[in-house]
């Protein structure tokens, strides 16, 4: 019998290590190949990791809630064959470790979205495990700061910040110095609970992993961007019409839900390529502007969290390549089957409000875009109609779209401009567009 070292794959750029969420086999369980054995946490995205070899499992490496680096052995797996125990599989490589230009795109702020970052700031990256740590014991951006990283690129490691804390002194974490303003939305995400009255009966729930994250990066969008919106209400009739009559169609053909997202999606493209400083991100003084139309995609999850996956390079899709796309997407997402990097370099996003039966919603800007658009449910309703003979009231397909955008650098203009564009798209969609 041989032993084979089970490794943590690559994982997308940018994405070093991940904390083990929970084990799904224990040691002396046999798997088999391609079964799922671990669960693991990115700073975004829960995912399963497989193994690519049957045998049994003798000996777990890393633990519920430890880090585990890309390229590092999780585990031990005993299969058929013969070897010595520190001998793997010779098409098992372990992941190349990044160049120093590479480290440089990591590290850039600017290249993934702000639902997907674990940062107190631009300069200074915390893996999940060691940022709950320090939120746990009160310890400031600047005390992080003073912390030497044994990691990657001296990163903070959980022994490094548990060292920190065991030779910061005895007092009790209770009396800790408050988190100081630097750290504003980690500390509005999860202010003590102390300071809010609980009455007898009341349940206290704590947040989840991904709830923490959101919560910190909707307050973090908040303080960063000055939010306005502008609201319009569009005539979707020709949409609808279009819709039933092609979703059967499309259906048969390709296997695959014809949905009104793809539609959107494809209308809100176009008035980016008319509006192109509406895609674009701010670093200090300086605007970049986006070379690629990268739609994120508010997506509910089951358990009542939201992850925005990303529909990459749009403009270069057709309506049939969107649909396939975003269904992929949702599925995945739905199903906790996401890479990391499908939550990656979103450059505007789309939140279909309309799915929950809503109106209208004021959505947040996901950092580091600066704009975002809000679709309402569609709802039959009389409308005036102009034409040859006069104006005629008819029921029409109505729906409400808000569009959020970051005012330091979107004006009304632009932005009403943007959102009257996507307007335009959809009330004239041609009936006769082929799918």
């Amino acid at each position: 019998m041989a032993e084979y070292k089970l490794l943590l794959p690559s994982m997308g750029e940018g994405v070093m290590e991940a904390t083990i969420i929970t084990w799904l086999f224990n040691e002396g369980d046999n798997v088999k190949e391609d079964d799922s054995v671990v669960e693991i946490a990115t700073d975004k995205v829960d995912s399963d990791v497989p193994t690519p070899v049957s045998g049994k499992i003798v000996k777990i490496l890393k633990q519920k809630d430890e880090v585990a680096k890309v390229g590092e052995a999780i585990a031990i797996l005993e299969i058929e064959g013969e070897g010595t125990a520190s001998e793997e599989v010779k098409n098992e490589t372990p992941a190349a470790t990044p160049d120093a230009d590479t480290l440089k795109a990591i590290e850039e702020p600017l290249q993934t979205v702000a639902a997907s970052n674990v940062e107190f700031s631009g300069d200074l990256y915390l893996s999940p495990l060691v940022k709950s740590i320090a939120q746990q014991e009160n310890i400031s951006e600047t005390e992080l700061k003073s912390i030497k990283g044994s990691g990657l690129e001296g990163r903070i490691t959980k022994e490094d910040i548990l060292a920190y804390v065991a030779n910061r002194g005895s007092k009790p974490v209770q009396q800790a110095a408050p988190v100081q303003a630097t750290s504003a939305p980690q500390q509005a995400a999860s202010a003590p609970a102390a300071t809010i009255p609980v009455s007898a009966g009341d349940e206290i729930i704590p947040m989840d992993r991904m709830r923490k994250i959101i919560a910190e990066n909707m307050v973090k969008a908040k303080q960063i961007a000055p939010h306005v919106t502008s609201f319009i209400e569009t005539d979707v009739t020709n949409v609808v019409k279009w819709r039933n009559k092609n979703k059967a169609v499309f259906e048969k053909r390709e296997g695959e839900k014809l949905t009104f997202m793809p539609i959107f999606v494809k209308a809100v493209v176009k008035a980016i390529q008319d509006f192109p400083m509406i895609n674009v991100s701010i670093n200090g003084e300086n605007i970049i502007k986006k070379k690629n139309i990268n739609i994120g995609m508010a997506t509910a999850l089951p358990d009542g969290n939201l992850i925005v996956p990303v529909i990459k390079n749009a403009d270069q899709l057709s309506l049939s390549g969107l649909a396939k796309a975003i269904n992929d997407l949702a599925y995945r997402a739905r199903n906790k089957k996401l890479r990391p990097e499908d939550t990656q370099g979103a450059t505007y996003t789309i939140s279909n409000v309309g799915s929950f039966g809503n109106l209208m919603g004021t959505p947040i800007i996901p950092q580091p875009q600066v704009a975002i658009l809000a679709i309402g449910a569609i709802v039959k309703k009389p409308a005036v109609l102009e034409t040859a003979d006069g104006d005629v009231i008819a029921i029409r397909n109505l729906m409400f779209m808000s569009h959020s955008y970051d005012h330091r650098v979107v004006d009304g203009s632009l932005g009403g401009m943007m959102l009257k564009h996507v307007h335009d798209y959809l009330e004239n969609w041609d009936l006769n567009t082929e799918i």
